[in-house]
């Protein structure tokens, strides 16, 4: 449960994007709490390394990290915790760390941890945003619009079932993975995303609906042809309130209507 989410209900998933392309590099769900986990390793922590454990060789060749710290947390000093003038920044360094505290509002800042900065540029515009704050809003948007992809063309249906509905995640999370693939082997064909999936799931189907049997015959109409076919009441009377039908009983003849036919069992090919 997440209050503050536009769904606050849900199975949350740990994802990590790619930030041009928007493309899901890896993910997981949260299962609650992990036994696995160290006791001495944060939640954030077992995370990234989790996400990031495919590119482990990456780690090695220069990767830097830039993200947000609460400022409540033990490790920062305490000159973090105060309020400065609006739109001021405190520069903070230790060893190859950079620490940028913005005061965006006059009762809110943001903190910001940068191993790629090694000094911080402060911008010449009326809020004098720092380099960190500018670069993290810019790199920051791969999972936000993913999932604002996913939510936007979907094959979610009603269920209430929760396998299902992470099956439904995972289906959308793998078109827009495809449709990102696609644009980067095809560079001459600019396909929008909509398309690319109504096509998607044609071929995906194709196979299915050509083995499939071919449809039973339509039962006979009893009674007048279709140009002179009118609304008649419902005889039968047994499921509804005097309903409307076109259709009639193919034995007896009396009008019926939705409700009160009666189911039709399955035939196979063989008994056609």
């Amino acid at each position: 449960y997440m209050p503050n989410k536009p769904d606050k209900f849900g199975i949350k998933f740990w994802l990590a994007a790619d930030v041009d392309s928007k493309y899901m590099l890896n993910g997981f769900p949260y299962l609650g709490k992990d036994a696995s986990r160290p006791a001495t390793q944060r939640l954030g922590e077992t995370v990234v390394l989790r996400l990031v454990e495919p590119f482990v060789a990456l780690l090695a060749k220069n990767t830097s990290l830039v993200g947000t710290i609460k400022r409540n947390k033990r490790e920062l000093p305490p000159s973090v915790q105060g309020r400065s003038e609006l739109f001021s920044t405190k520069v903070l360094k230790s060893d190859k760390m950079v620490l940028s505290v913005y005061q965006y509002k006059p009762r809110r800042n943001v903190t910001i941890l940068s191993t790629q900065h090694q000094h911080v540029a402060i911008s010449t515009e009326r809020k004098k945003k720092p380099e960190t704050v500018e670069y993290y809003n810019h790199s920051k948007v791969g999972v936000d619009v993913l999932d604002q992809m996913a939510r936007q063309y979907s094959v979610k249906g009603g269920t209430r079932r929760w396998p299902v509905a992470v099956f439904y995640n995972v289906l959308d999370l793998a078109a827009i993975n495809a449709w990102v693939l696609y644009r980067s082997c095809m560079s001459q064909e600019n396909i929008p995303r909509r398309d690319f999936m109504l096509q998607l799931a044609h071929e995906l189907r194709a196979e299915w609906m050509a083995s499939k049997a071919p449809p039973l015959a339509d039962l006979p109409f009893s009674g007048a042809g279709a140009e002179e076919r009118r609304r008649m009441t419902c005889m039968v009377k047994a499921h509804c309130m005097q309903n409307k039908t076109f259709c009639k009983c193919v034995k007896c003849g009396d009008a019926v209507c939705g409700k009160c036919t009666a189911k039709v069992l399955s035939v196979c090919n063989n008994c056609v």
